[in-house]
């Protein structure tokens, strides 16, 4: 896969990581895939505390 800056900047700002570190290092690949899985489960915590408010 042919990554960008643009991939390698959000890469860093998002998880202290370049992308060629991400695809080299599990120990870091998995670190980074464990956060982001825990955002996404907070971010749909939020979408379904969102859905109870009524507007």
């Amino acid at each position: 896969m042919n990554y960008t800056g643009e991939m390698e900047k959000a890469m860093h700002q998002a998880h202290g990581i370049g992308y060629k570190d991400y695809c080299r290092k599990f120990k870091e690949r998995m670190r980074v895939e464990v956060n982001r899985e825990k955002d996404y489960k907070q971010g749909l915590m939020i979408i379904a505390q969102i859905g109870k408010v009524n507007i």
